[in-house]
């Protein structure tokens, strides 16, 4: 049998820096040439970066990938990397965008992979499969692809897919049976979400039996706006056994040596109802193995708490680097959320990047000052103290303001304070808001809900509390006081306020937030899950209500499988009420 080294390139790309992707393939394809690769696999779109959504309409953005795909096959081979043949993601087009009104059928965009080999663009792959669900709009962007493209690379046929191609049975993986394929290689920008490194390796097993061939599966590492992508790259064989895995949340280069199939001529089996034709190319690869065989092995799995921790470091990290902020600037209230936000953000960028400053008016407790100065100690990072009251009384001075709203305003001075610092010193302001808060509108606009960009806004409260507890189990000194993660929360915004004035217990609230955004359940299904009725009337009135305030709120890293935000798209002006019947 033959035997190829396969390099996974598990790499961080960034949405429209093209020439720095390019230049990402070449330094890792020099790693995987070192390695004794002969074929080196990199994430979806790699070249342009995912998903670049409406910039796929922009002439000049396709026309630029594509260039930039001829630009760096010559490159490459200029580099003295031309016998590794490359698999790389780009955009594509044969034709206008489907929104033109010159658009033709069965042409349009491409989400596109390519081989290159010795300065050339040998072969080309087009997506078949295009995901239109969740956080995926690919329908609105691409035409699919008809054709499964196999290369003969050193005597195996290898077949090109690309991300949902591997997420839906039929189409590409049985015509990779029909064509007799040794192995598909599957380019992805899948996006985190808990625990879906599970349901991947179950779906890969599912795909390479189907083949009948052993799957390379890549994908991408990094922050995008809200979405972050953990990688989890794997090896699978024919057979369904798990051959080699990549980490989470890291830049990797997975080297692998596999035994296939010797490809034989002959004619093609029939087809059975895969619906794709089948190109055939044939390139002359040096196959030599060094004596010595490589194993990618298989990385451990992590649990939860750090799983989803190193989501939102990793997209908080993202969003900062790749959108050139030197820093942030956050409230600390003493309480849990602006604890684990500042905790997040100090792992992510280190303290000498993170401001953090207490904003104390008349009601702020002695213990709430205390706790937020004893993070600031215990992380290191730049703390500072701007009181309020002052200011609130200024207001109060030239205005006849009472109640709820003398509430909102203590908040908004705290927005415009941490604004102006902004302003002032080029800080992205955090802001601090769980999903709980988020769904049930237990914000003020313009005031707590001010800020860029949101860590925790696809966190629960029960959650975040949770990942306190675990983060402060790990090596070093425990970055969030244990009174801010014990005591009762509070915005304290009038005397002895807590949470629990205004809203259920979070315990209670935040199945109930699940059932109906995550899952979509209405009333009466949340009520036979054993939910209080009048609870549930009350927190779907809430959720429903908030909408506007939602549609307003900063992007924040998605950990779960629906996130406000692209996951969740409901009129704001809506009168449909669970309970009401119509």
């Amino acid at each position: 049998m033959p035997t190829l080294r396969i390099a996974l390139a598990q790499v961080n790309s960034t949405v429209g820096d093209i020439s720095g992707n390019a230049a990402a393939v070449r330094r890792w394809t020099r790693e995987a040439a070192g390695a004794g690769a002969h074929l080196v696999a990199f994430p979806e779109m790699m070249l342009t970066g995912y998903p670049i959504e409406d910039l796929v309409f922009r002439n000049s953005f396709v026309e630029a990938s594509q260039r930039a795909l001829r630009s760096l096959a010559a490159d490459l081979a200029a580099d003295g990397l031309g016998e590794v043949a490359v698999v790389v993601g780009y955009v594509d087009a044969d034709g206008p965008a489907a929104i033109s009104s010159d658009a033709e059928p069965g042409a349009g965009r491409r989400d596109a992979s390519a081989l290159l080999h010795r300065g050339e663009v040998v072969a080309t792959y087009y997506k078949h499969h295009l995901p239109n669900y969740g956080v995926f709009d690919e329908d609105r962007y691409f035409e699919p692809g008809d054709t499964l493209t196999v290369v003969r690379l050193g005597g195996v046929d290898v077949a090109l897919t690309v991300c949902e191609d591997i997420w839906q049975a039929g189409g590409p993986f049985t015509a990779a049976r029909r064509a007799g394929v040794g192995l598909v290689v599957n380019i992805n920008a899948s996006p985190y979400e808990l625990n879906k490194d599970d349901v991947r390796l179950a779906l890969v097993r599912r795909r390479a039996v189907e083949a009948g061939a052993t799957v390379a599966f890549v994908n991408m590492v990094g922050g995008q706006d809200e979405l972050v992508f953990d990688g989890d790259s794997m090896i699978v064989s024919a057979e369904g056994e798990l051959l080699a895995r990549t980490g989470q949340f890291v830049e990797e280069l997975l080297v692998h040596d596999l035994d296939l199939p010797r490809a034989v001529d002959g004619p093609p089996a029939p087809e059975h109802g895969d619906g794709m034709r089948i190109g055939r190319r044939e390139i002359a690869l040096k196959t030599d193995i060094p004596h010595q065989r490589r194993s990618g092995g298989v990385a451990d799995r992590i649990e939860d708490a750090a799983e989803i921790w190193s989501a939102l470091v990793l997209g908080l990290r993202d969003y900062v680097d790749k959108n050139r902020f030197r820093s942030v600037i956050l409230g600390l209230s003493g309480g849990i959320d602006s604890a684990v936000v500042a905790a997040i953000a100090v792992d992510a960028l280190g303290p000498e990047r993170v401001v953090g400053v207490s904003l104390p008016s008349g009601h702020s407790s002695d213990h709430s000052r205390d706790d937020a100065a004893d993070l600031a100690k215990r992380t290191g990072l730049d703390y500072r103290t701007e009181p309020i009251q002052a200011m609130v009384d200024g207001f109060l001075a030239n205005m006849s303001l009472s109640g709820l709203a003398v509430e909102n305003l203590q908040a908004r001075v705290r927005g415009v304070v941490l604004m102006a610092l902004s302003n002032q010193e080029g800080h992205l302001v955090l802001t601090t808001g769980n999903k709980s808060e988020l769904a049930v509108g237990y914000s003020t606009l313009y005031g707590d809900s001010v800020g860029g960009f949101n860590p925790l806004k696809d966190v629960p409260k029960t959650m975040v509390w949770q990942l306190a507890r675990w983060r402060n189990t790990q090596p070093g000194t425990p970055p969030i006081p244990e009174n801010s993660i014990t005591k009762a929360p509070s915005a304290e915004l009038r005397p002895g306020q807590k949470d629990s004035d205004s809203l259920p217990d979070y315990e209670i609230l935040d199945p109930i937030i699940k059932g109906y955004v995550d899952r979509d359940l209405g009333r009466d299904e949340l009520i036979a899950a054993g939910n209080d009725p009048a609870l549930v009337d009350r927190t779907l009135r809430m959720i429903d209500l908030a909408e506007y305030k939602r549609r307003q709120s900063a992007p924040g890293t998605k950990i779960s499988g629906k996130a406000f935000g692209r996951d969740r798209r409901l009129p704001i002006t809506n009168l449909f009420r669970e309970g009401r019947g119509f």
